[in-house]
């Protein structure tokens, strides 16, 4: 069972020149395959995303431009991550409640996950993911 000790933020190379920088995710950078890539984007700040948790799929949020905070709770614990670096990911594995708001105007967040969408994979009923935790 995964608990909030299970999530790490990454780091992302980059090559950073007069030009601008460069980020690079391939090969190693993430534990899993990338199945699926989608982004949030014009999100209102009042507003919040996500609300739920995965039974297997494992993903990583990008924040490409300006900022947003991630809400984490493994059933018995809660922590809130700040994004706002195109540079680190935030790596959360199966079975943790998560919650995106607080976005900034213009912000965009990347998710990379590690399968193709399937209803069945999600918990989005907070009492019956922890129940799922007992």
């Amino acid at each position: 069972m995964n608990t909030l000790d299970n999530i790490v933020q990454i780091e992302i190379p980059s090559l950073k020149d007069p030009r601008g920088s460069l980020a690079i995710i391939e090969g190693e950078v993430l534990p899993f395959s990338v199945e699926r890539v989608y982004y949030l984007y014009d999100v209102p700040s009042d507003a919040y995303r996500g609300g739920h948790a995965h039974k297997s799929l494992v993903q990583c949020l990008v924040a490409l431009s300006g900022s947003f905070e991630v809400l984490v709770d493994d059933g018995l614990n809660q922590r809130r991550i700040m994004l706002n670096k195109p540079d680190i990911g935030l790596l959360i594995p199966s079975g943790i409640w998560r919650e995106l708001d607080n976005f900034s105007s213009g912000s965009v967040c990347l998710v990379l996950a590690s399968e193709v969408f399937d209803e069945s994979d999600y918990i989005r009923d907070y009492n019956e993911f922890k129940d799922s935790k007992i």
